[in-house]
């Protein structure tokens, strides 16, 4: 029997499994061609031997790379995202699993950065490309588009005519939902912290605050700066000092809500039971005790994995059923202390 120090090939995979070689390519290439039984007991030996696929080979048979491109915006280390941080892995381990593979590079944004995505397909180093950081008037959705180019973006494109396939999260909806949760809770001086008008996801996340609020029939409160944790302390500051403060704050971002919750602790204010504060990405810190801050989480697993499907399908390296190019997929309310009231009746907050 092949052992994986001597090195399984077709060969030995199909004596273990008792099938033909050509078989085990058909499970490995096309296995909606072998029966379910067949194909099961074929990875079976595909596992036992660890056999893993001459990818040379197969590059030069399909001329293809088997290798993604994916592109890392330069980011200072006061400013790493961990949710494209666990989006890169979500879409790297997606990948291997079709036997493919993720080149990673960096570009300047806006039209400058094409070059880079030019090059690497004259050299044809990838076979296509998974797109993030999807901005207003991003160029590249419509230039891979004229170019013929495969590419999935995890973000809409935020102007002009939607290019391409995507998978993206529905922030209007989820920050509706934190609204109401916030108003079941008794507060109606519910405030927002937000980025600069313009932000594609930015406007998507005040706008459904903002109808929440219509809807509930209260006054919307928003406040808008670029920047994260000290733009957040410094704009929760001004709303905490004005007439009439609010009850809540609903935050575009984790970052910005964590400066809410500095503003609070300068005022001895208790996150929860004097002042509610809901964030969004629900990134790590969230979770840690003293912190507890309620976020609305992001199906990122699950928003890698199809971006990976949209792609790979686009290749014909895999068969996808038929379904929409587009995907908007709810973020998830994960209610923690900051906005879980220990001290008064709820109905208080209302008249605070």
């Amino acid at each position: 029997m092949a052992t994986p120090e001597s090195g399984a090939t077709l060969e030995s995979v199909a004596s273990v499994a008792g099938v033909s070689r050509q078989t085990v390519s058909n499970v490995l290439n096309a296995p909606d061609r072998v029966a379910p039984e067949t194909r099961s007991r074929v990875e079976e030996a595909i596992r036992e031997l660890r056999y893993r696929p001459n990818r040379s080979a197969r590059s030069l048979r399909t001329r293809m790379s088997n290798l993604i491109g994916y592109c890392v915006q330069p980011a200072a280390a006061a400013n790493l995202n961990p949710v494209l941080d666990r989006f890169v892995h979500a879409v790297t381990e997606s990948a291997a699993e079709q036997g493919f593979h993720v080149l990673l590079f960096t570009a300047p944004a806006g039209e400058a950065g094409l070059d880079r995505y030019a090059e690497l397909l004259a050299q044809r180093a990838v076979d296509g490309f998974v797109l993030t950081d999807t901005v207003v008037a991003d160029p590249r959705p419509g230039w891979l588009t004229d170019q013929g180019v495969p590419f999935a973006a995890f973000g809409r494109s935020w102007s002009g005519p939607d290019r391409g396939r995507w998978v993206d999260v529905d922030g209007a909806a989820g920050m509706t939902e934190a609204v109401e949760h916030l108003h079941a809770l008794g507060h109606r001086r519910i405030a927002f912290i937000g980025w600069p008008e313009g932000s594609g996801v930015g406007d998507d996340r005040v706008a459904g605050y903002a109808a929440a609020c219509l809807r509930l029939g209260l006054d919307p409160r928003i406040v808008r700066a670029e920047g994260g944790t000290g733009t957040g302390r410094a704009l929760a500051t001004a709303l905490l000092d004005g007439a009439e403060p609010p009850t809540a704050l609903v935050c575009v971002s984790d970052e910005s809500a964590y400066g809410a919750l500095r503003a609070l602790a300068d005022r001895g204010l208790r996150p929860g039971e004097d002042v509610a504060v809901v964030g969004f990405d629900d990134t790590p810190a969230a979770r840690l005790p003293g912190v507890d801050l309620t976020s609305l989480s992001q199906p990122i697993d699950q928003i890698g994995r199809e971006v990976v499907q949209m792609l790979l399908g686009l290749l014909g390296a895999v068969e996808t059923p038929p379904g929409p190019e587009h995907r908007l997929l709810r973020p998830t309310l994960v209610v923690r202390a900051s906005s879980r009231p220990a001290g008064p009746a709820p109905a208080a907050l209302s008249e605070a």
